[in-house]
C-alpha cells in the first residue's frame, strides 16, 4: 500500500496503521506534472524505512536535489529544491507559456517548488514547499519543520503553520492547531514544547486552536488560515 507517512505527524499515521496492521506500507513521491508517482518504496526495505522516506525514482526517471544556494547538487541529507526528469514529465501548461518557461529548464529538468533531500541510499524525504518557507528576520524558516514539531506532541492531531507580518522580523510563524479528541493542551505548552527543539526564532509567537480546517478539494487552504488571522490581529 502506497502511503506518506513518512511526512505525517503521528497522529495521523500511528491510527492509519494500528488499523491496518497486515498492509504492507511504503512511501511515495510524486505529483501531477509526473503523471503521478515519481519514487516509490520497496517491500524489501525494513519498515522503519518505509515509513520514514518517500521511497527512490522509479525506472526511466531521475531526481536532484538542487542547493539555489550554491548553484549545485546538496549533498547527501543536504535541502533543496526536488528536480525531476524523465520520460513521464508534462510537455507545459496550457495556454501558460510563462510558467512553463519558469517550471522547465532547457536540460529538461522539471522545477517542482518542493523542498527535498535524498540519503545515502537515494531515498528521498519531502520537506515542505519553497511558498512554505518563512522569511524570519532574514533567516529562511520552513512551515513544515514546525508542524512536524508540533505533530510529535500527544494531544496534536494536525498543526498548519503561516507566517503573518512582525515590526522587528519582517514575518514570524504563526500556529494553527486541531487537537486529538479527549485531549487538551494550551497554547504556553505548545509553544514551550516548541522551544525545546527548535531555535527561538523559529518557535510561533501566535497559536490558535481549531476543529474544522479551510478545506479546497484536497487541501487545507493555509492563505484563508492567514487571511482570518491578519483579520482578527488588525493587521491587513
Amino acid at each position: 500500500m502506497n502511503s506518506n507517512f513518512a511526512v505525517q505527524p503521528p497522529g495521523v499515521a500511528e491510527p492509519i496503521m494500528k488499523a491496518m496492521p497486515a498492509a504492507l506500507q511504503v512511501g511515495s513521491f510524486g505529483m501531477t506534472e509526473a503523471a503521478g508517482t515519481v519514487c516509490t518504496g520497496s517491500p524489501d526495505d525494513s519498515e522503519q524505512l518505509r515509513i520514514t522516506r518517500l521511497g527512490r525514482p522509479l525506472p526511466g526517471l531521475e531526481v536532484r536535489v538542487f542547493d539555489p544556494h550554491t548553484g549545485s547538487d546538496a549533498p547527501v541529507g543536504g535541502r533543496g529544491e526536488v528536480l525531476v526528469r524523465g520520460y513521464s514529465l508534462l510537455e507545459g501548461y496550457y495556454k501558460d507559456a510563462e510558467k512553463t518557461a519558469q517550471s522547465l529548464d532547457a536540460d529538461g529538468w522539471y522545477h517542482t517548488g518542493d523542498i527535498g533531500s535524498l540519503d545515502e541510499n537515494g531515498a528521498i524525504m519531502f520537506h515542505g514547499r519553497f511558498k512554505d518557507m518563512l522569511k524570519v528576520g532574514g533567516e529562511n524558516v520552513a512551515a513544515a519543520e514546525i508542524e512536524a514539531l508540533l505533530g510529535r506532541h500527544p494531544a496534536v492531531k494536525l498543526a498548519q503553520v503561516v507566517g503573518i507580518p512582525d515590526p522587528k522580523y519582517a514575518e514570524v510563524p504563526a500556529a494553527f492547531i486541531e487537537l486529538k479528541p479527549g485531549e487538551s493542551a494550551g497554547e504556553g505548552e505548545l509553544i514551550d514544547f516548541c522551544r525545546q527543539a527548535i531555535a527561538g526564532f523559529k518557535v510561533p509567537r501566535v497559536m490558535r486552536f481549531v476543529s474544522e480546517w479551510p478545506m479546497s478539494t484536497s487541501k487545507i487552504q493555509k492563505f484563508r488560515l492567514r487571511e482570518q488571522l491578519l483579520r482578527e490581529l488588525g493587521l491587513e
